[in-house]
C-alpha cells in the first residue's frame, strides 16, 4: 500500500515547509493531535498509529469520514463528474445539506480539485463562491491514494471530529503531541486569507489560540504551531522557541507565479 497523502489541495497546506516541520516533531509520543487537519500532510507524513483529527468544517470532515468509511463509492461517485465550466458551476450551487455524505463528499472533492487555486472560500451564508479553475485535466479521482487514506485512516486509531479546537484539545495529555496549523494571521491588510469557514479567523481568535498553547504547556503536551512570520505572531509567541523558514506561496494558479516568503515554526519543547 502506497503512503497516504492529501487527498484535498487546501490554502497553506503544509508540502513547502514539511521537512522543516518533520525535523522538529519529539521522537516518540502517545497520541497526535491536528484541530486544524486541512490537508493532513504532516499526518500523513508521520502516519502515527494514534491520532485525533478535526477541523471546524464540516465539509472537509465529512469527506475524511466518507474516505474512511466508503470510499468505494465515493470513488465511484467521482468518475461521474466533468471537468467542465457550465458543469462545475452547476455542482457549485447544489446546497450540499441536501445530499448524502457520500455525494457531499464527491462534490467537495471534485469542487477542490476543479476550483481556482485550490481554495475553499465561503461568504457569509457559509456558501462555497470559488470560480472555476480551468485545468486543462485535474486529478479528480486518485483511485489509489484514496484507498491508501481509507487504509490508513481504518486500520489504525485516529477519532476524526468536528468543531472547535479547544473542546478537541480537551483530552490532550502529557506525552501528547500537538500540531496546530491555524489560518495564518495576515502579513498585510489585504494579505488575508481566513475564509473558510463563515465568520473568518481573526486578531482575537489568534490571542485566544496562544492561550490554549499556553494551558496545553501547563499540562505538559508538547505543541508545534506553524503561522506567518509577522512582529504580531513573534509577539505572541514571545517565550516560545520561534523559529523563521523559507516558503514557497503560491500566488495565482501558474505554477511559476510563487513567491519566496517567511513562515514561522514555534514550539514549547526544545
Amino acid at each position: 500500500m502506497n503512503r497516504p497523502r492529501p487527498f484535498v489541495k487546501w490554502a497553506g497546506g503544509k508540502r513547502q515547509i514539511l521537512k522543516e516541520l518533520i525535523s522538529r516533531v519529539p521522537g516518540n509520543f502517545k497520541t497526535y493531535y491536528e484541530p486544524f487537519v486541512g490537508g493532513g500532510a504532516l499526518l500523513f507524513e508521520l502516519s502515527p498509529p494514534k491520532a485525533v483529527i478535526s477541523d471546524l468544517n464540516y465539509e472537509l470532515i465529512n469527506a475524511y469520514t466518507v474516505v474512511r468509511d466508503r470510499v468505494e463509492e465515493l470513488i465511484e461517485d467521482l468518475k461521474s463528474h466533468r471537468n467542465e465550466r457550465d458543469y462545475y458551476y452547476r455542482i457549485r450551487s447544489v446546497n450540499p445539506e441536501e445530499l448524502d455524505p457520500v455525494k457531499r463528499a464527491s462534490r467537495f472533492i471534485y469542487l477542490n480539485r476543479t476550483c481556482y487555486n485550490g481554495l475553499y472560500r465561503v461568504n457569509r451564508r457559509g456558501e462555497f463562491n470559488v470560480p472555476f479553475g480551468s485545468y486543462k485535466n485535474p486529478r479528480i479521482c486518485d483511485e489509489d491514494n484514496l484507498r491508501a487514506v481509507s487504509e490508513y485512516l481504518r486500520s489504525n486509531d485516529v477519532k476524526i471530529l468536528g468543531g472547535d479546537y479547544r473542546e478537541v484539545l480537551r483530552s490532550a495529555e502529557e506525552g501528547d503531541f500537538v500540531y496546530l496549523d491555524p489560518p495564518y494571521a495576515p502579513v498585510s491588510r489585504t494579505a488575508g486569507f481566513t475564509d473558510y469557514v463563515a465568520g473568518g479567523f481573526g486578531e482575537e481568535d489568534q490571542i485566544m489560540l496562544r492561550e490554549e498553547v499556553r494551558r496545553l504547556t501547563s499540562r505538559g503536551v508538547r505543541v508545534l504551531l506553524s503561522n506567518s512570520d509577522t512582529e504580531f505572531v513573534r509577539e505572541l509567541y514571545r517565550g516560545f522557541v520561534v523559529e523563521s523558514v523559507s516558503a514557497l506561496r503560491a500566488i495565482n494558479c501558474r505554477g511559476d507565479s510563487r513567491s519566496d516568503h517567511r513562515e514561522l515554526i514555534i514550539r514549547n519543547y526544545g
